[in-house]
Protein backbone atom coordinates (compact mmCIF):
# COMPACT_ATOMS: atom_id res chain seq x y z
CA UNK A 1 0.00 0.00 0.00
CA UNK A 2 1.23 3.19 -0.83
CA UNK A 3 1.68 6.14 1.59
CA UNK A 4 -0.54 9.19 2.35
CA UNK A 5 1.75 11.61 -0.04
CA UNK A 6 2.70 8.83 -2.12
CA UNK A 7 -1.50 8.72 -3.36
CA UNK A 8 -1.68 12.42 -3.02
CA UNK A 9 1.28 12.88 -5.66
CA UNK A 10 3.65 14.25 -3.50
CA UNK A 11 5.66 17.24 -3.42
CA UNK A 12 3.76 18.87 -6.04
CA UNK A 13 0.16 18.33 -4.18
CA UNK A 14 2.12 19.53 -1.26
CA UNK A 15 3.54 22.34 -2.48
CA UNK A 16 0.32 23.13 -4.22
CA UNK A 17 -1.61 23.41 -0.75
CA UNK A 18 1.16 25.15 1.20
CA UNK A 19 1.23 27.77 -2.00
CA UNK A 20 -2.54 28.57 -1.92
CA UNK A 21 -2.51 28.52 1.75
CA UNK A 22 0.29 31.25 2.61
CA UNK A 23 -1.51 33.32 -0.81
CA UNK A 24 -4.49 33.55 2.17
CA UNK A 25 -1.82 33.72 4.88
CA UNK A 26 -0.38 37.09 2.93
CA UNK A 27 -3.58 38.64 3.42
CA UNK A 28 -5.49 37.67 6.26
CA UNK A 29 -5.30 40.47 8.71
CA UNK A 30 -4.69 38.27 12.09
CA UNK A 31 -2.09 35.57 10.71
CA UNK A 32 0.26 38.08 8.28
CA UNK A 33 0.96 39.81 11.51
CA UNK A 34 2.60 36.70 12.98
CA UNK A 35 5.07 36.56 9.87
CA UNK A 36 7.59 38.62 10.06
CA UNK A 37 8.34 39.88 6.37
CA UNK A 38 11.39 37.97 5.91
CA UNK A 39 10.26 34.66 6.59
CA UNK A 40 7.01 34.19 5.17
CA UNK A 41 9.01 31.83 1.85
CA UNK A 42 10.84 30.12 5.13
CA UNK A 43 7.65 29.81 7.38
CA UNK A 44 6.12 28.06 3.96
CA UNK A 45 8.92 26.15 3.19
CA UNK A 46 9.04 24.61 6.66
CA UNK A 47 5.14 23.66 6.30
CA UNK A 48 5.55 22.15 3.14
CA UNK A 49 8.78 19.65 4.73
CA UNK A 50 6.60 19.07 7.47
CA UNK A 51 3.40 17.98 5.95
CA UNK A 52 5.46 15.90 3.53
CA UNK A 53 7.62 13.62 6.08
CA UNK A 54 4.02 13.73 8.79
CA UNK A 55 2.14 12.13 5.24
CA UNK A 56 4.75 9.75 4.48
CA UNK A 57 6.97 11.49 2.20
CA UNK A 58 11.06 12.31 2.80
CA UNK A 59 12.06 12.94 6.44
CA UNK A 60 13.46 16.42 5.49
CA UNK A 61 12.24 17.95 8.22
CA UNK A 62 13.68 15.96 10.70
CA UNK A 63 16.83 15.62 9.38
CA UNK A 64 17.04 19.92 9.05
CA UNK A 65 15.04 20.83 12.15
CA UNK A 66 14.80 17.95 14.30
CA UNK A 67 11.52 16.66 16.23
CA UNK A 68 8.46 18.65 14.76
CA UNK A 69 7.67 19.67 18.64
CA UNK A 70 4.45 21.82 17.28
CA UNK A 71 3.17 23.14 20.26
CA UNK A 72 6.85 24.44 21.70
CA UNK A 73 7.52 25.56 18.38
CA UNK A 74 4.44 27.91 18.05
CA UNK A 75 4.40 28.27 21.93
CA UNK A 76 5.77 32.14 21.54
CA UNK A 77 2.47 33.22 18.99
CA UNK A 78 -0.50 34.42 20.57
CA UNK A 79 -3.04 32.14 18.86
CA UNK A 80 -6.58 31.90 20.44
CA UNK A 81 -9.92 30.44 18.81
CA UNK A 82 -9.63 33.54 16.17
CA UNK A 83 -6.24 32.61 15.25
CA UNK A 84 -7.09 29.06 14.56
CA UNK A 85 -10.16 30.09 13.29
CA UNK A 86 -7.87 31.99 11.02
CA UNK A 87 -5.38 29.53 9.92
CA UNK A 88 -8.62 26.86 9.27
CA UNK A 89 -10.26 29.00 6.86
CA UNK A 90 -7.14 29.58 5.48
CA UNK A 91 -6.08 26.02 5.24
CA UNK A 92 -10.04 24.59 4.17
CA UNK A 93 -9.96 27.15 1.13
CA UNK A 94 -6.41 25.69 0.21
CA UNK A 95 -7.41 22.37 0.42
CA UNK A 96 -10.55 22.82 -1.63
CA UNK A 97 -8.37 24.37 -4.17
CA UNK A 98 -7.12 21.04 -4.60
CA UNK A 99 -8.66 18.08 -6.59
CA UNK A 100 -8.25 15.09 -4.38
CA UNK A 101 -9.82 11.95 -3.23
CA UNK A 102 -12.62 12.74 -0.47
CA UNK A 103 -11.10 10.37 1.25
CA UNK A 104 -7.61 11.14 1.50
CA UNK A 105 -9.36 15.06 1.88
CA UNK A 106 -11.36 13.68 4.62
CA UNK A 107 -7.82 12.23 6.24
CA UNK A 108 -6.36 15.68 5.90
CA UNK A 109 -8.66 17.43 6.97
CA UNK A 110 -9.13 15.67 10.21
CA UNK A 111 -5.85 15.96 11.29
CA UNK A 112 -5.20 19.89 10.39
CA UNK A 113 -8.38 20.44 11.96
CA UNK A 114 -6.78 18.26 15.48
CA UNK A 115 -3.29 20.01 14.96
CA UNK A 116 -5.20 23.31 15.06
CA UNK A 117 -6.98 22.62 17.77
CA UNK A 118 -4.02 21.68 19.78
CA UNK A 119 -2.15 25.15 18.84
CA UNK A 120 -4.39 26.99 20.58
CA UNK A 121 -2.39 28.35 23.67
CA UNK A 122 -4.73 31.56 24.98
CA UNK A 123 -7.90 31.20 26.38
CA UNK A 124 -11.03 33.13 24.74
Amino acid sequence: MSSFYEQVGGEKFFADLVSQFYARVATDPILRPMYPDSDLKAAAQRLQLFLEQYWGGPTTYQENRGHPRLRMRHAGFHINAAARDAWLNAMQLAVDGIEMDAALRGQLWGYLEMAANSMVNQPD
